[in-house]
């Protein structure tokens, strides 16, 4: 892989680390959009901060990959492209596409850091 492509996948890895602290911080906050889009696809709100956890956790995982423990960054980005997979499922689901694209790009950017440590891992 060049060096510019591995650049690239580092950068959108550090950008997905960073949306999922972003998001983290909003669901712990219980912030208004993510308790009304999650009243939409059918969760209750006392869901919300395990789902945040699960997030915290993947985000934390995909930190420790990058400060070199490779196969923990490769787990954590498994199970976020799992989780952001669930989520995007809970949108179809619930027939609710008007925010889809909000999890349709956590998920992209997981699958980039997955493809990341995909790539590192070799």
């Amino acid at each position: 892989m060049s060096d510019g492509a591995s650049t690239a996948l580092l950068t959108v890895t550090v950008a997905c680390v960073a949306a999922n602290v972003f998001i983290v911080a909003a669901d712990l906050a219980r912030a208004r959009f993510v308790l009304a889009n999650s009243a939409e696809v059918g969760l209750r709100p006392e869901v919300v901060p395990w789902l945040a956890v699960l997030k915290g956790a993947g985000a934390a995982g995909l930190v420790v990959g990058l400060a070199g423990m490779t196969p923990l960054g490769l787990a954590a980005a498994v199970g976020l492209v799992l989780f952001y997979l669930c989520a995007v499922g809970a949108h179809i689901r619930a027939a609710v596409f008007r925010t889809i694209a909000f999890p349709l790009l956590f998920l992209a950017l997981s699958v980039s850091a997955l493809t990341y440590f995909t790539v590192v891992a070799e």
